[in-house]
C-alpha cells in the first residue's frame, strides 16, 4: 500500500470541559503496562513531592502488582478505570499529565484529552508525541525521568488556554473529518 496521509484522531471538544486552574497534583492516565510508564510517573511524583493520581485498566498483572505496591492512598492513589465526569475532572484537574511511555506510541488519546481540558502533558519524546505536543507550549517533550522531574518545575510556564486552543485547532472530530474528505478527494482526483 502507498502511504497517503497521517490523520490524527479527533475528539468532541465540548465533551472535555476546560479547567483554567488545575491543581498541584500530577496524573497518570493509561493502561497499567510497562509500555505506559506508571512506575516512572510514581518516580517523578515522589522526586517532586507532588501527589499522583493513577487511573487506568490493569493490562499486565505482574507490572500492576509492582505499581500497586507503591500506592499509599495519600500521596499516590490508584482509581482504576474511570469514565464520565470523574474522567474529565481528573484530566482537567491535574497540574500535568505524565505520559512517560516506553514505546513508540502511535497516537495517545489521553494526551489530547488532557490538553483539551487545559492540562499540559509531560511526555517521553517517542512515537507520535512530537506530533501532539508543542514543546514548551502545550507541555514538555523529555528523554528521561530526570528530564520529566525538571519539567514538573516548569509547568507554570504553560498557558492552559494554549493547550485547549491547540486541540481545538488540530484534534477535533470536525478537523479529522475535513482531513479525511480532503484525502478522499485527492485520491479520487488522482
Amino acid at each position: 500500500l502507498r502511504y497517503a496521509d497521517t490523520i490524527h484522531h479527533g475528539i468532541v471538544l465540548d465533551d472535555f470541559p476546560f479547567d483554567p486552574v488545575g491543581s498541584d497534583d500530577l496524573l497518570f492516565f493509561g493502561r497499567l503496562h510497562p509500555d505506559k510508564g506508571a512506575i516512572e510517573a510514581i518516580d517523578v511524583a515522589e522526586a517532586t513531592g507532588r501527589r499522583l493520581d493513577l487511573a487506568g485498566i490493569v493490562q499486565d498483572q505482574g507490572y500492576a502488582d509492582r505499581v500497586l505496591a507503591r500506592v499509599d492512598g495519600t500521596r499516590i492513589s490508584f482509581h482504576g478505570a474511570v469514565g464520565g465526569r470523574q474522567r474529565t475532572d481528573m484530566l482537567g484537574g491535574a497540574a500535568a499529565l505524565l505520559h512517560l511511555i516506553g514505546f513508540d506510541e502511535p497516537f495517545g488519546l489521553s494526551v489530547v484529552e488532557a490538553m483539551a481540558c487545559g492540562t499540559p502533558v509531560i511526555a517521553i519524546n517517542r512515537g507520535s508525541m512530537p506530533e501532539l505536543i508543542d514543546d514548551g507550549v502545550t507541555g514538555f517533550l523529555v528523554d528521561s525521568v530526570e528530564d520529566a522531574i525538571a519539567a514538573v518545575a516548569r509547568i507554570g510556564e504553560i498557558d492552559r488556554a494554549a493547550c485547549r486552543t491547540a486541540v481545538a485547532d488540530r484534534f477535533t472530530v470536525d478537523r479529522m473529518a475535513d482531513r479525511y474528505v480532503a484525502l478522499y478527494r485527492r485520491i479520487l482526483g488522482a
